[in-house]
């Protein structure tokens, strides 16, 4: 299989200036063409360790990605770091200086004199253009292979000359690209040149990720309950992958092989064999590359279809359930308000929570639970109403209602359901955790009872 190295260069990233998103993306784009990534690297700006880097990934992966360290200032050490590496010299390229210009006149912006340094790249590298910015990015052969002419990447209003030999495409060395760290600019040159140029050079296999969206059972309880099935992916070489968050537990599943149909079909018919070992825990199948559904989005869409509407009533969560719910556009369709009770006043006072009930069983009670969504399902007039009430620590737990405890309802017209939790001691993993719960049995109420 064809192995990838990224190189993240910039003091920046190292001392948690900046998150180190671009690594995350490409990462993702080399396994969408079939290109294993075998190590994300960080780097300062330091002439040796950048060497250091170059040299140590050239024995593990077939291509190299580089982001960082090609702007016009003094800290800007890549090309020349490069040059040094390939054993070469900069010099000046007409095309990427016009480049350049068409950045700052198009801007009406007069060009600094440092900028048209970065017209200068490495003598044996092709020119990647940039029409979002003012770095060429630079595409090389390994040291050991000569460089073989393409055409670079054009901005709009530019023209480019017909390649003078054949396309790197049709040779099988390695090669070393780097880009500017800008990540717009960066993603642009990959989608435009990078990645049609590394699918044609080396795309022999498919790697395929799919990702299991599992709510209401721990790591450890699930991989007793699939234990078969686990042993089962090995027969058709499906590699598993346990991915535990507060509040859920994603599986991926992984395959490789030189068949794409197959290996989907393959993954699919798990799939479709753990739907029937766990149904209720299951709440998404995440495509890679495209964005995960959430439980929030697809309670959603549930309740936009049967035009139905839901409140909530949050005690133990302090509004975050309504949070979730509201991050998705076009929520207003659908819900229709919380109540945040937060003092027993307001579950006594707004819910109609009874008193008695509430002095006799304790906030944290199922009776006082499906009082409350009971309560704001009726006060704000919807088809569902869910409730938490709890305590989410660090303190404030008792030997019979210890810290985590939380006790979440669901209401319909028909019927009032409750469960009891016991989340842990870490306030705000208890408060997702217990939001997540609680829209994952709305979820299983929708999908049983429309």
């Amino acid at each position: 299989m064809v192995k990838a190295e990224i190189i993240s260069i910039g003091d920046e990233i190292l001392i948690g200036q900046i998150t180190n998103t671009n690594a995350q993306w490409m990462a993702q784009q080399l396994n969408l063409i079939g290109i294993s990534v075998v190590r994300l690297t960080t780097v300062g700006d330091e002439r040796k360790e950048m060497l250091s880097s170059f040299k140590e990934a050239q024995t593990r992966a077939d291509i190299i990605l580089i982001t960082g360290g090609l702007g016009p200032t003094s800290d800007d050490i890549t090309k020349p770091v490069l040059c040094e590496f390939f054993g070469t010299k900069l010099v000046f390229n007409e095309k990427c200086f016009e480049d350049v210009k068409f950045q700052f006149e198009s801007r009406g912006i007069k060009m600094p004199d440092t900028n048209k340094g970065q017209a200068e790249v490495p003598e044996n590298c092709v020119p990647i253009r940039n029409k979002n910015g003012t770095a060429p990015g630079m595409w090389f052969n390994s040291p050991s292979h000569e460089l073989r002419s393409q055409p670079s990447v054009v901005p709009k209003g530019k023209e480019l000359d017909a390649p003078s030999s054949p396309p790197l495409g049709e040779t099988g060395e390695g090669v070393i690209v780097s880009l500017p760290g800008v990540p717009y600019e960066m993603k642009a040159m990959m989608e435009e040149f990078v990645i049609p140029e590394l699918k044609k050079r080396f795309q022999k296999t498919f790697i395929i990720h799919k990702t299991i969206h599992t709510q209401g059972v721990g790591e450890s309880t699930l991989a007793e309950k699939i234990k078969s099935w686990e042993d089962s992916l090995a027969s058709k070489e499906i590699k598993l992958a346990y991915l535990p968050a507060p509040g859920q537990v994603k599986l991926r599943l992984s395959a490789t092989g030189s068949n794409q149909k197959q290996l989907l079909k393959d993954v699919d018919d798990k799939i479709a064999e753990l739907r029937k070992i766990i149904p209720d825990c299951i709440f998404a199948i995440e495509e890679y590359g495209k964005e995960p559904e959430t439980l929030e989005k697809i309670i959603g869409e549930i309740l936009r279809h049967k035009k139905k509407t839901l409140a909530v009533a949050e005690s133990c969560t302090g509004g975050y359930i309504g949070h979730l719910i509201t991050s998705i556009a076009g929520s207003s369709d659908y819900f229709n308000g919380g109540i945040i009770a937060y003092a027993n006043e307001i579950k006594v006072n707004v819910l109609k929570v009874d008193a008695h009930t509430l002095d006799k069983n304790g906030a944290v009670s199922k009776e006082v639970v499906e009082q409350m969504s009971e309560g704001v399902r009726k006060r704000l007039k919807a088809d569902f109403g869910i409730a938490t009430t709890g305590i989410a620590g660090p303190t404030g737990g008792s030997d019979e209602k210890p810290v985590g405890t939380v006790w979440i309802s669901v209401a319909t017209d028909a019927k009032v359901i409750s469960e009891k939790f016991n989340f842990g001691n870490n306030r705000e993993r208890n408060i997702r955790r217990a939001s997540l719960s609680a829209l994952n049995m709305l979820r299983t109420v929708l999908e049983t009872s429309l």
